[in-house]
C-alpha cells in the first residue's frame, strides 16, 4: 500500500481547522449571509460535510453508509444524509463521521487495490485515491475563505478575525 502519511497528516490538520473556526461561531454568525442570495455559513458548512457523503456515495457506498439514515428515503429511493436536518451545531459531528469514512474508504481501497467506483465517468480518482483527500482539502479551503469573509462582512471585530486566522499555525507545525 502506498504511503499515506503525509496526506493522512494533511486531512488531519484540515480538520482541526474545520474544528476550530466551528469553535469560534456563534449561534448568530451561523446566520451571515453576503444580503444578495449567497450562501449563509451554515448552508457552506452543512455543503462541507456533505460534500463528503456525496462523493462516497458515488465512489464506495459501503463507505457513505454510516453517514446515511436508511430510513429516509430521497424521491430516487436512496438513503438520507444523517445530518439532513441536524441543527447547525451539530455540523461538526457530521464533518468528524465524514472524515472517518473518507479515510477509511481510501484506506480500504488502496490496500485492495481496487480503485473507486465511477458511476458517472467523471474519473473517481483513478490515479490514485488518496487524491480524494486531498480534494476534500481544497474543498474546505475554499468555503472555509467564504464563511471568513461572511464573518468580516457580518461585523466581527479584527481582534476576532485576527484569532481566527491563528489556524494558520496549525499548518507551520
Amino acid at each position: 500500500m502506498a504511503d499515506l502519511s503525509l496526506p493522512l497528516e494533511t486531512f488531519r490538520r484540515n480538520a482541526r481547522v474545520n474544528a476550530a473556526l466551528l469553535g469560534a461561531l456563534t449561534p448568530d454568525d451561523y446566520a451571515l449571509s453576503d444580503g444578495r442570495g449567497g450562501w449563509t455559513v451554515e448552508r457552506h458548512l452543512r455543503h462541507m460535510a456533505g460534500f463528503r457523503v456525496g462523493w462516497l456515495w458515488n465512489l464506495s457506498r459501503e463507505h457513505a453508509m454510516p453517514l446515511l439514515d436508511p430510513t429516509q428515503k430521497d424521491a430516487d429511493g436512496d438513503p438520507l444524509w444523517r445530518w439532513q436536518n441536524a441543527p447547525a451545531e451539530d455540523l461538526g459531528a457530521a464533518l468528524s463521521a465524514g472524515d472517518e469514512a473518507a479515510v477509511d474508504a481510501v484506506q480500504a481501497h488502496l490496500a485492495s487495490g481496487e480503485p473507486f467506483a465511477d458511476p458517472w465517468n467523471e474519473g473517481g480518482y483513478r490515479s490514485n485515491p488518496a487524491h480524494f483527500l486531498m480534494h476534500t482539502v481544497v474543498h474546505d479551503s475554499h468555503h472555509r475563505g467564504q464563511i471568513m469573509a461572511l464573518l468580516r462582512q457580518g461585523g466581527h471585530t479584527k481582534e476576532e478575525m485576527d484569532a481566527l486566522d491563528n489556524h494558520w499555525g496549525i499548518w507551520r507545525e
